[in-house]
């Protein structure tokens, strides 16, 4: 299965806040941040400027998933909200119901959401094997640490970012300051009225770097 990152990004390259999440429910429709606040103010910025063609995206692209993988707190809140039934003839959840869900945690010991398998241990050695699986994506919705952590260890096949025409100027970063170069091929390229870009790109080792000439 070729691993395939989705991540609600804005202009700034913030993941953090893209909507708000009910601190008594944790209902949460999709992507959200895994990092929780740290002095974070700026929540929702992402539903104002989402449209019906970024929702047809986003809703494709979770039916084109054979199975998912997260980091806990963003498998947490997804299995509080569409595990719990909430739109139950919603083929976002009917994706998420029905597929194998993996979550790679060190504390996460008896979970409750159907067809979810821990990952524990060697990480990458799983994460290995499942990309070695016959199909078409493993998935990865959210979950910034665990992407990042994923990116270092060069296990991602494809980035789908989907950027909000917003500055936000505060909160966590996709992409670390310090980090490994990935080198990028844009596969596709698409715009929505509201002015998401959605861009699809395959990762192809480290980039190539312009050489002194004398």
């Amino acid at each position: 299965m070729k691993l395939t990152t989705v991540t609600n990004v804005s202009l700034d390259g913030v993941t953090q806040g893209h909507r708000r999440i009910d601190a008594g429910t944790q209902r949460e429709a999709a992507a959200p941040d895994e990092e929780g606040s740290g002095g974070f103010e700026r929540f929702g910025w992402g539903p104002p400027l989402l449209d019906d063609e970024a929702s047809t995206f986003i809703s494709q692209a979770f039916q084109r998933a054979d199975a998912f993988l997260f980091g806990r707190r963003t498998y947490e809140i997804f299995a509080g909200s569409w595990g719990a039934g909430m739109d139950p003839g919603n083929p976002v959840g009917k994706a998420l119901n029905t597929r194998p869900k993996y979550v790679a945690s060190t504390s996460l010991t008896d979970p409750q959401w159907a067809n979810t398998t821990v990952l524990f241990g060697d990480v990458a050695a799983a994460v290995g094997e499942l990309r070695a699986e016959p199909g078409g994506e493993l998935q990865v919705w959210g979950s910034g640490t665990l992407i990042r952590w994923l990116l270092h260890h060069r296990l991602v096949d494809q980035i789908v970012l989907l950027t909000y025409p917003v500055v936000v100027g505060q909160g966590t970063r996709l992409f670390p300051t310090t980090g490994l170069d990935i080198g990028l091929e844009l596969v596709d390229l698409q715009s929505t009225p509201k002015g998401l870009t959605i861009q699809t790109y395959r990762t192809t080792g480290r980039p190539q770097y312009e050489t002194a000439t004398t």
